[in-house]
């Protein structure tokens, strides 16, 4: 598997997460949907890579800095052609072996409260990550919920 940096505007990577937007936008309430779009991923506090694996796009995932220490997990997604082959496993995998690079101590992950968002959550807890209050910028929202993982 290699992963790239950063790599937005590659036509497969741009095409992935605006189905990760939509989708993502389609499946939870007005007001409770923390999706960041392309030009947000930009942002100098976040990292974004793209896991490829044979020169097929097999998914993404970003690193957003909170603080000095802790990061925020954020547009995590497998290519649909992927899912349910264990890639989530392998982009969790990848973001944690790069936080720890980056000296990242703390992390932790929003995701929907909804049926849709079951496998997520439970891919989440499979990594150690636990329930926590809201952090950063977060309320509390019965459409969220919220996990974090000392490293």
């Amino acid at each position: 598997m290699k992963s790239i940096e950063g790599n937005f505007d590659h036509p497969e990577v741009n095409e992935l997460l605006i189905k990760h937007f939509i989708e993502l936008r389609s499946v939870s309430p007005a007001g409770s949907t923390h999706v960041l779009d392309i030009a947000g991923l930009k942002d100098q506090s976040i990292k974004f890579w793209s896991l490829w694996e044979n020169n097929e796009l097999i998914g993404c995932g970003a690193l957003k800095f909170l603080e000095k220490n802790h990061g925020e997990f954020k547009s995590i997604r497998v290519a649909e052609k992927f899912k349910k082959a264990g890639i989530g496993e392998k982009i969790i995998d990848h973001l944690i072996e790069e936080a720890k690079k980056l000296e990242v101590s703390k992390l932790s992950i929003e995701t929907g409260a909804g049926e849709f968002f079951l496998p997520a959550r439970k891919l989440f807890s499979k990594f150690g990550f636990k329930a926590c209050p809201p952090f950063a910028h977060y309320k509390e929202d019965p459409n969220s919920c919220y996990y974090t993982l000392n490293l």
